[in-house]
């Protein structure tokens, strides 16, 4: 969910702390998605496969909002995970939720369970309410280096309708990892914004050509796009599809990687 909007006091679309918590829940996420489903699988591959075996990481999903799955790709690799939200709304719902998440998120633990690393883990719920705590924060001041594991779902692209905005809050996004750091960033392909409730939400319209070229020399070569069609049942009007940017934070030239136990 976005954790900031630039836009001036006063205009409704920067208002997130009347954001409709319990609105967005059941619109996204009370009925899992088969688009949302491959995400998190995705997510849990490319992270089984870039960290082979680390554990005891620091992790970090930006812009939480009513959205657990992208922590839960992250639990068999983290000691801690900081769920930065900007919202009050989002914070409360979060705060009552990660002590002991609901069954909405057992279908993707469901996706996730069959993979090396995550079977192991009896009760994901039990250890996500040991692990995750909740945050609040903006993108746009996410402090630099600080984590080496992270996610950002549906987020740099629901903030403003200012493509310089989307920049930013992806930017932002990764100078909070360390070099080296693998992370799963989502995004809504083309969105012209969202309604939760009866406030409108803005958004900038990107495309995989807009996101490579936001990144283009602050990614390692692996970098791996997924686009998901919206097919017969849509989750909204005003967008063409889901896409999972999957990648590593380049490496700095002392070669410094992600920290944490092998």
């Amino acid at each position: 969910m976005p954790t900031s909007s630039p836009a001036p006091d006063g205009d409704p679309a920067a208002d997130w702390d009347r954001f409709d918590s319990a609105f967005y829940l059941r619109h996204n996420y009370a009925e899992a998605r088969k688009d949302d489903l491959r995400f998190a699988s995705a997510a849990g591959d490319f992270f089984l496969a870039r960290l082979r075996g680390r554990t005891g990481l620091r992790g970090v999903d930006v812009g939480s909002g009513t959205n657990l799955y992208p922590a839960l790709t992250m639990l068999p690799f983290c000691a801690e995970i900081a769920l930065v939200e900007y919202s009050a709304a989002n914070r409360r719902w979060l705060e009552a939720e990660v002590p002991g998440y609901s069954p909405v998120w057992d279908p993707f633990w469901a996706e996730l369970r069959p993979k090396d690393g995550y079977r192991e883990i009896a009760d994901p719920a039990r250890l996500l309410a040991a692990r995750a705590r909740v945050e609040s924060g903006s993108v746009f001041e996410l402090p630099r280096e600080r984590w080496e594991l992270g996610t950002m779902f549906f987020v740099a692209e629901s903030i403003s309708a200012d493509e310089a905005d989307f920049r930013a809050a992806l930017l932002r996004f990764l100078a909070g990892l360390v070099p080296g750091a693998p992370f799963a960033a989502a995004f809504m392909e083309n969105s012209q914004g969202y309604l939760v409730g009866d406030l409108f939400f803005p958004a900038v319209p990107v495309t995989e050509a807009d996101l490579r070229a936001c990144l283009a020399g602050l990614v390692e070569d692996d970098l791996v796009l997924t686009r998901e069609s919206p097919g017969e049942a849509p989750l909204r009007q005003g967008y063409t599809g889901m896409i999972l940017a999957c990648g590593r934070k380049r490496e700095a030239p002392d070669g410094r990687r992600p920290g944490g136990r092998s």
